[in-house]
């Protein structure tokens, strides 16, 4: 099957803190931000692929599972008998919520650019990765740069996610290494938040611009609740407004959008088009709580359409 997606990177089992900071009971839900926009674009209708190594552990029969029932094509998903599936905890608190990960020395981190699947990335129309693949190792930021370099090489479009971690690295380190990735993306995906420490800058029209400036076609800066701001190939820019919600749980909502976008850009629609259906994917994933169960299916999406309308793009 040609995918319309090939996204690669690290997934991860996730225990998300429930009833209020002071809860001892959790939900377990699944992670890792490129298999949640592997997840996201299969519900719009889009043909999702997943490429990682996971462990010969119950955690990694659980990504296994949700991949299968997801419609995610795993066939390219290998298994280490000698390292673990990574797994993380989310703790929420009147100041957001705190991620606590276990994952060093996990089998994601380990994988080689042998291990990647060349045919696909070449059959692929686009090929997702994120900052957080660039972090986990060096073996993996390795194999990420193989991908992007050889998606570039076969016309497969590559869509990069900055998605900044300090936690697995110096924010220096970081910032070269993202920036190196972006100059090989034709869609740039960054949040508002990370988009800041990295470039230096401030205002989100200056980081669009600095992105620009840097060779990528599209970017696309996420702006949490007030939408996002598209700069184009063609030179424009434009601002696609959010959507209020009543939100409980922000965890993943940029990754859903990433999905949710790519899925319409996959099946023909213009930028602003797609970031406004992303948007309203992005808000409905925040309803509920964890990373994957709350993504919102095409049908949700549409009918959010139906009964409140769509925000419309303005130039800048």
């Amino acid at each position: 099957m040609r995918l319309d997606i090939l996204c690669l990177g690290e997934a991860m089992v996730e225990f998300n803190q429930t009833n209020g900071p002071e809860s001892d009971q959790y939900l377990r839900d699944f992670g890792g931000d490129t298999s949640n926009c592997a997840i996201a674009a299969a519900r719009q209708g889009a043909r999702a692929g997943y490429a990682t190594l996971v462990g010969s552990d119950p955690f990694g029969d659980l990504l296994l599972g949700l991949w299968q029932r997801e419609g995610v094509d795993s066939a390219n998903v290998g298994r280490r008998a000698d390292a673990p599936t990574g797994i993380y905890f989310v703790t929420h608190s009147g100041q957001g919520h705190t991620f606590t990960y276990y994952r060093k020395g996990s089998a994601a981190s380990t994988m080689l650019p042998a291990d990647l699947p060349a045919e696909r990335v070449a059959e692929a129309t686009i090929l997702h990765t994120s900052g957080i693949s660039l972090g986990v190792s060096a073996a993996l930021r390795e194999t990420t740069f193989a991908a992007m370099t050889a998606a570039r090489q076969a016309g497969t479009r590559v869509a990069f996610d900055t998605n900044l971690r300090l936690k697995l690295w110096p924010l220096e380190q970081a910032r070269t290494e993202t920036h190196r990735a972006a100059k090989l993306a034709d869609i740039l995906l960054p949040s508002l938040e990370d988009a800041r420490a990295l470039s230096g800058l401030d205002q989100p029209e200056a980081i669009l611009d600095f992105y620009r400036g840097l060779g990528v076609p599209l970017v696309v800066l996420k702006c949490g609740a007030a939408g996002v701001l598209l700069g184009t190939p063609d030179g424009a820019r434009w601002r696609v407004p959010g959507h209020s919600v009543p939100s409980v749980d922000a965890t993943g909502a940029g990754d859903c959008f990433d999905g949710a976008f790519l899925a319409e850009i996959a099946r023909g629609a213009a930028p602003t088009e797609a970031a406004a259906y992303a948007n309203t994917a992005a808000a409905l994933t925040t309803i509920g709580y964890g990373a994957v169960g709350p993504i919102p299916r095409r049908a949700a999406v549409e009918a959010f359409f139906r009964s409140v309308g769509s925000p419309k793009p303005a130039a800048f």
